[in-house]
């Protein structure tokens, strides 16, 4: 059954938020395969220019500074022509509420707008709802990778496609604010 979606916040992450991110990674993502996005990776991720680290969340604002509880997040870098999603993740009990569609698109709109050519991701091969939830995204299913998650696992890439590969059209220039 199909969840209603939920009223949330996207916003940049903030180093407050990293503990949170790497446990949910740790608990969501890399479960059986060690703990590689500790606190200080998500930390070093968020500081780096060519990568983005978004937190989702519920609340909208900080009550009595108390940090509203993160719902989900995500991390992407950027390269030259393509992104790599990194890391993806919506807590379990908030799963099929549009978070993680609302996520994906904000990064993809960004990666559209930095001029990618191509979006990039790898996930566990046998994990089929995640598989589903990007291909409802527009991505496809490139290569079956034996063994990439510690020499145990196996991956599956996937990609979807901005533009044609290759210089920018001459015409093409970055968007400024206020104009549209």
């Amino acid at each position: 059954m199909k969840k209603e979606k939920t009223a949330l916040t996207v916003r940049l992450a903030e180093p407050g938020d990293a503990r949170a991110m790497a446990e949910m990674s740790r608990d969501f993502i890399e479960a059986g395969l060690g703990w590689r996005y500790d606190p200080a990776h998500i930390q070093r991720a968020m500081r780096r220019r060519e990568t983005t680290v978004l937190a989702a969340s519920e609340r909208q604002t900080y009550v009595a500074r108390e940090r509203p509880a993160l719902s989900g997040f995500a991390i992407m870098d950027f390269g030259d022509e393509r992104a790599h999603l990194v890391l993806l993740a919506v807590q379990p009990t908030q799963r099929r509420r549009g978070i993680g569609r609302r996520l994906v698109e904000w990064l993809m709109e960004t990666a559209h707008t930095a001029g990618m050519a191509s979006v990039h991701l790898e996930l566990r091969a046998d994990n089929e709802a995640a598989r589903r939830f990007y291909r409802a995204l527009g991505f496809s299913e490139t290569v079956l990778m034996p063994k990439y998650y510690n020499g145990r696992e196996a991956a599956m890439r996937m990609i979807r496609v901005l533009r044609s590969p290759g210089p920018l059209p001459l015409g093409w220039a970055p968007p400024v604010l206020g104009q549209k």
